[in-house]
C-alpha cells in the first residue's frame, strides 16, 4: 500500500465532515445573513459538489490537477461571495466565511497532490483572497491564514519525503532481489559450468599440445565468467596462469529434475557421494526435510567435498557425519588435510573464488541455517552444516572459519 494513500482517505473524510460543519455554522446564521437565500443557494451547491467528487480524493489518480483548481475555486468563489451576502457588521466582527474551515480540504488536496511548492501557492491564494473579503489586516484573519499556510506547507513537505523513502525501499527491494537471483545462478554456474571450465584448462595443460592451448583458452572463460557472477566488483589483476584451481574435478548435471513433492530422505541424497575415499555415516531411519531444502544441502555438502578433493588431494579420505537432530539436521564433512590456513576463506572470496562464498555458504543462508568451518593445522578441517526443520526463519547466521 501507498505510503500517500492514508492521506487521500484522511482528506476524503475530512472534505465530509467539515461539510456537515459548515452546514451546521449556516443553518445557525442563516436569520442573520443579509442575503439568506443566497446563502442557502450557495450550500446547496457546495453540496452538491462534495457529493459529486468525494470519489476524487480516494487516491493520486482520481485527484486530477483540473479537479484541484475547480476545488479552490469553489472555496474562493464562497469567500468572496461572503463580502455580498453576510452583512458588513458580522464581517468586521470575525464572522466565518461561507466555506470556512472547508476550504483548507482544498488547500490540503494541492499539498498532498504535489508537495509543498503546490500547498504554498494554494494556501497563498487562499490568504489573499480572505483579506480582500476581510479589507482589513485583522488579528483573527491573520492568525487562521498563517495557520492554513504553515500547515499544509508543512503535510506537502512530509508528503514528498515520505514518497522519496518509498521510492528508495523499493529500489532496494529490487536490488535485494537481484542479488539474490544472482546468487543462485552463481552457485548453479560454480557446480556445473566452472567445474568444466577448470577440469579443461588442468587437463589441457598436462596433455600439452594443442590441448594446452584449449586448456588457455578454457582457463580465460573461467576468470572472465567468474568476474561476472561476482558482479564485477572485485579488480582481478591475476594471469590466466594464475587460474583459481579450487573448482570441482568434474562436473555435475545443472538440472537435478523435478523435485517429490513431499519430505526427501538427505541420506538418499548424500549416497551417491559415499565412496573408497568417502565415509558416509548417519542414523538408521531416514532424515527427512522438505525437497527444496534437502537438495540444497546436499549440493553444499558436495561442494564441501569438491574443496577437499582439489586442495587436499584426489585420493584424501573424508568422512560425513549426518545428525537428526530434534529442531535441525546437522551435516559434518571432515578431511585429513593440512587445514585451512587464517583468513584464507576470506581472501578466496575477495578473490572471485565462489565456492565457499555460494555454493556452501549461500545455500545455508537462504535455508535459514549455518556453516562453520573448523580447521586445527596439520589436523584437517571440518565444516559443519546446519539445516533448522520445518519453515526456515528469515535470514541466517554466516559461516566462519577459523585457524
Amino acid at each position: 500500500m501507498s505510503v500517500e494513500l492514508p492521506l487521500w482517505r484522511a482528506l476524503t473524510g475530512y472534505r465530509i465532515l467539515t461539510l456537515v460543519y459548515v452546514l451546521g455554522l449556516s443553518a445557525v446564521a442563516y436569520p442573520r445573513y443579509a442575503h439568506p437565500l443566497g446563502a442557502a443557494a450557495y450550500m446547496a451547491a457546495l453540496t452538491l459538489w462534495t457529493a459529486l467528487t468525494w470519489r476524487r480524493t480516494t487516491s493520486p489518480e482520481r485527484c486530477t490537477r483540473q479537479f484541484l483548481l475547480a476545488d479552490l475555486g469553489f472555496a474562493v468563489g464562497g469567500i468572496l461571495l461572503t463580502y455580498v451576502i453576510d452583512t458588513h457588521a458580522r464581517i468586521m466582527g470575525g464572522a466565518p466565511t461561507l466555506p470556512s474551515i472547508w476550504t483548507a480540504g482544498a488547500v490540503l488536496g494541492f499539498a498532498i497532490k504535489g508537495g509543498w511548492r503546490w500547498a504554498a501557492v494554494a494556501s497563498s491564494i487562499v490568504a489573499a483572497v480572505n483579506l480582500v473579503e476581510r479589507q482589513e489586516l485583522a488579528r483573527d484573519t491573520v492568525h487562521n491564514v498563517v495557520l492554513v499556510w504553515v500547515a499544509s506547507v508543512a503535510i506537502g513537505y512530509v508528503v514528498e519525503v515520505a514518497r522519496a523513502s518509498e521510492r528508495t525501499l523499493a529500489h532496494a527491494l529490487q536490488i535485494e532481489a537481484a542479488t539474490r537471483e544472482r546468487e543462485r545462478l552463481a552457485r548453479d554456474i560454480h557446480d556445473g559450468v566452472l567445474q568444466v571450465l577448470a577440469m579443461v584448462q588442468r587437463r589441457g595443460a598436462a596433455l600439452g599440445g594443442e590441448a594446452a592451448e584449449l586448456g588457455r583458452m578454457a582457463g580465460e572463460q573461467e576468470v572472465a565468467l567468474r568476474t561476472l557472477v561476482a558482479g564485477g566488483l572485485v579488480p582481478r589483476q591475476r594471469t590466466v596462469l594464475d587460474v583459481p584451481q579450487d573448482a570441482a574435478a568434474a562436473a555435475r548435471p545443472a538440472d537435478p529434475g523435478p523435485l517429490p513433492a513431499g519430505p526427501c530422505d538427505l541420506m538418499v541424497l548424500l549416497a551417491p557421494d559415499a565412496g573408497a575415499g568417502v565415509t558416509l555415516s548417519g542414523p538408521g531411519s531416514p532424515v527427512e526435510l522438505p525437497a527444496a531444502a534437502a537438495v540444497e544441502l546436499a549440493a553444499a555438502v558436495s561442494a564441501a567435498l569438491d574443496n577437499v578433493r582439489v586442495h587436499v588431494g584426489a585420493d584424501a579420505r573424508a568422512w560425513i557425519l549426518v545428525e537428526d537432530e530434534p529442531d535441525a539436521v546437522l551435516v559434518t564433512v571432515r578431511d585429513e588435510g593440512p587445514g585451512i590456513p587464517e583468513g584464507r576463506l576470506a581472501a578466496a572470496e575477495r578473490e572471485g573464488r565462489l565456492g565457499v562464498a555460494l555454493s556452501i555458504r549461500g545455500r545455508l543462508r537462504e535455508l535459514g541455517g549455518s556453516a562453520e568451518w573448523l580447521s586445527v593445522p596439520g589436523q584437517g578441517t571440518e565444516v559443519e552444516l546446519k539445516v533448522p526443520k520445518g519453515i526456515a526463519p528469515e535470514g541466517g547466521r554466516r559461516g566462519r572459519a577459523r585457524a
